[in-house]
């Protein structure tokens, strides 16, 4: 797990001595002591170090809110507000401030699920999520973008409405990078509450149950959490997979121009 590294200078505290020689009889109007031996003797402080720079707003809030405590990983949640913050000046997210980040890095045995509300500065849900029963077991390693895969796809998603399917109360997902989930919808990969995603289930196997691609949450939970991030908010399923990295056009600061998914 990355550390978060605090910008802190070392104070440096320390003089420097120079001697100047007294030549026929002419002596150094700044000098502040002789010595015995009749060199001139300055004792002159070095500056002090600058400040320390401020830390980033958001830095801060990862560490107000304890979220490396909690399990997420510094990356993740670098890379989760770059993309949004990328995404917003896109006009994604019509202004929301909440964000949903799925930490893949993390086995499903963690709760690796996050919803932070930026504007309170307040973590409201920390919570388990299932992955696609084709992407692994206990973590979540291969990725498809692919109908009838069974894997799930990472990436920067919108949220849309909530709706009543066969999983029950249903939130529908826009992914939004081309190639990698921006089929969520033609594969139905939506928020949704399932009983495989319970603590006994993890005493019993280790896992959680998994899905057939969707995020799908803990029962209990699912109502709240879909009320509480529905319509046009950031979900970020992050992984630290290299080809999901080199491929984001959100993340690697290519294709500004470039069409988004949905």
């Amino acid at each position: 797990m990355a550390k978060l590294v605090r910008h802190k200078l070392p104070w440096i505290l320390s003089s420097i001595v120079v001697i100047s020689l007294h030549i026929g009889g002419g002596i150094a109007k700044s000098s502040q002591a002789r010595g015995s031996d009749g060199f001139q003797v300055k004792a002159i402080q070095a500056p002090s170090a600058a400040p320390n720079p401020p830390i980033d707003p958001l830095e801060e809030l990862y560490i107000n809110l304890h979220l490396e405590q909690k399990g997420l990983s510094l990356d993740a949640w670098q890379a989760a507000i770059h993309g949004y913050n990328k995404l917003r000046a896109r006009g994604y997210y019509a202004g929301a401030k909440r964000i949903t980040i799925v930490d893949f890095s993390q086995p499903s045995s963690r709760k690796r699920l996050y919803i932070v509300d930026l504007a309170k500065s307040k973590l409201l849900f920390h919570s388990w999520v299932a992955h696609g029963q084709n992407s692994g077991t206990l973590y979540a390693r291969q990725f498809s973008n692919t109908p009838e895969s069974f894997q799930s796809s990472p990436g920067f998603y919108q949220t849309g409405l909530p709706y009543v399917g066969k999983n029950g109360l249903s939130l529908k997902l826009r992914g939004l990078e081309p190639g990698i989930n921006d089929r969520a919808e033609e594969r139905a990969i939506v928020m949704h509450g399932a009983d495989y995603v319970r603590p006994d289930i993890l005493r019993s196997q280790g896992y959680l149950g998994r899905s057939w691609g969707c995020p799908a949450v803990l029962p209990e939970l699912n109502t709240k959490i879909i009320r509480a991030i529905q319509a046009q908010t950031c979900l970020f399923i992050y992984t630290p997979d290299q080809q999901y990295l080199a491929k984001s056009v959100v993340l690697n600061g290519r294709g500004e121009d470039t069409k988004l998914g949905g």
